[in-house]
């Protein structure tokens, strides 16, 4: 599967913008600011009907226009071709569309067109709280497992009913234990699924990401990641009714799957605080190289991959063994964003590998 054409309109800098794209690599180089990022955001929105970088999809539009669009046409592996649209207008709920069908939920999209996307901002995953690393835990493991994303969304419907439960409790200074069971009983339901799930996927993926990390980094450190979670100490019924004084305490629930994180090691010390720069990068590099293996491998094609600014803070050995990696056949379409023109040039002279190089400025292609 490959994004054949994009075309935006009034999205962030763009006010009008069009491109073709080759099926294997796509480099956009340019300066900073000039609208490198947007363009794989936009990408990014095909995939996944959001921003990579900003939640709030009007702050999107471009200044003093009403609405944006993004048009992508997509290839699939039995040359079938799918239309997919972002309609975006200022106070208005947001259109996603296939085909021109509109979908009734955004989260019916999720998974239909594949995507990996490796940024600066991915070093948030090591170095911020743990509601990031369970976002992206869930991310993935909801583009190819629908079941898993409308448990996850059930379980905070719960978890935010029990919790407004507990502040009534406080408020008015009563206690049912009836009523909080109601919710304690599709938390549990709910929240072993979903811990089941992920201890599986990470079984399976951290093999995988090793794999990845000693490529780039040419075996020098070793690394682990290890799934932290209340649930691996007991059943989630136990740590409920445990949990029940310091709850009503607190007024809202503090044991269950949403308390989850993952702890990042390199060489047996926490890379947060041991790790520099470069191995930092390498480490959340070789995740998202973990996460495209993965994908393809339940998928049974390869999803799209998008590099966006990851040489820096890479020496020329780690940034080589990148460039040779995803030039590979294991990968298929690839997109690149880098501000010397030449660098990328002098990496893709020297391969026998399609390519096309795009050229933006603050107007947009050149």
């Amino acid at each position: 599967m490959y994004l054949k054409k994009l075309s935006l309109t009034n999205f962030k800098n763009y006010s009008q913008a069009d491109y073709q794209f080759s099926d294997k690599i796509n480099c956009f180089v340019g300066n900073n600011g000039v609208g490198k990022t947007n363009l794989m955001d936009a990408i990014h929105y095909l995939s996944f009907c959001k921003s990579y970088f900003n939640p709030i999809d009007s702050q999107n539009i471009r200044h003093q226009e009403d609405y944006f669009t993004i048009h992508g046409t997509c290839i699939r592996n039995d040359n079938s071709t799918d239309h997919i649209q972002c309609i975006q207008k200022r106070n208005h709920r947001k259109k996603f569309l296939l085909n021109t069908k509109e979908y009734e939920r955004l989260a019916d999209h999720i998974g239909q067109f594949p995507l990996v996307m490796i940024s600066p901002y991915d070093r948030d995953l090591i170095n911020e709280g743990s509601e990031i690393r369970r976002k992206y835990i869930d991310s993935v493991i909801s583009q190819f497992d629908k079941f898993y994303l409308d448990d996850l969304i059930n379980y905070h419907k719960a978890l935010f009913q029990r919790n407004a439960l507990l502040k009534a409790f406080s408020e008015k200074h009563y206690y049912e234990s009836g009523e909080l069971e109601i919710w304690d009983e599709q938390l549990i339901r709910l929240g072993t699924g979903i811990y089941e799930k992920r201890k599986d996927f990470l079984g399976r993926f951290i093999p995988i990401f090793c794999h990845y990390f000693s490529f780039i980094s040419c075996a020098e450190e070793s690394v682990d990641i290890r799934y932290m979670s209340q649930l691996n100490e007991g059943g989630f019924s136990a740590l409920l009714a445990e949990a029940v004084a310091l709850d009503r305490s607190a007024q809202f629930s503090t044991v269950g799957i949403h308390k989850d994180d993952l702890e990042f090691m390199i060489s047996g010390y926490p890379i947060k605080r041991f790790g520099s720069q470069g191995q930092q990068k390498s480490f959340v590099i070789a995740i998202k190289l973990a996460q495209f293996d993965y994908m393809k491998g339940i998928k049974g094609y390869k999803p799209v991959l998008l590099l966006d600014d990851v040489f820096d803070k890479l020496d020329d050995l780690r940034v080589q063994q990148l460039i040779s990696l995803v030039s590979e056949n294991n990968f298929g379409q690839v997109f690149i964003t880098d501000t010397s023109e030449d660098r990328i040039r002098k990496i893709f002279d020297s391969m026998d590998i399609d390519h096309k190089i795009f050229k933006i400025s603050a107007t947009g292609p050149v």
